[in-house]
């Protein structure tokens, strides 16, 4: 599964869509596996630890023992593939801001309703999608 940018790829040469393309495959994660994760390891955090969210996974492993995990992580399965879009669809902003292709916000016109809005940072001014959780560019929290 390649992912493509939140942005429209049209004016985008052939070596940038290459590099992204290379980038996305290389670093985005798969929905079934987090499923998985959740399912079979939730109790020890593993779907947390995949999504790199480090802090909730290290608490799911010391609450390892009281079964709590376990139950929140069966019911975490059936949150996790839209967990995974949203971190693919950060990283694939992110990685189009690292190339320079997201500078500045796209009238809201030119965007497809069910790729979301772009807004700009607070911080550096670059385009950013409604649902990233921090900044391509410079990495502020929004």
């Amino acid at each position: 599964m390649i992912a493509t940018t939140p942005l429209a790829e049209a004016g985008w040469n052939d070596q940038q869509r290459a590099f992204f393309q290379a980038q996305m495959s290389a670093w985005q994660k798969d929905e079934v596996v987090g499923v998985l994760l959740a399912l079979f390891l939730g109790t020890f955090g593993a779907h947390h630890f995949y999504l790199r969210r480090v802090g909730l996974g290290i608490l799911y492993l010391v609450f390892s023992f009281t079964g709590i995990p376990t139950v929140v992580s069966l019911v975490e399965c059936f949150f996790m593939p839209g967990r995974v879009r949203q971190y693919n669809l950060a990283l694939a902003t992110y990685f189009a801001a690292q190339m320079g292709l997201v500078t500045q916000a796209v009238p809201v016109s030119a965007v497809v309703p069910a790729q979301g809005v772009v807004r700009t940072c607070s911080v550096c001014g670059s385009g950013i999608l409604l649902e990233a959780k921090f900044c391509g560019r410079c990495g502020a929290k929004v």
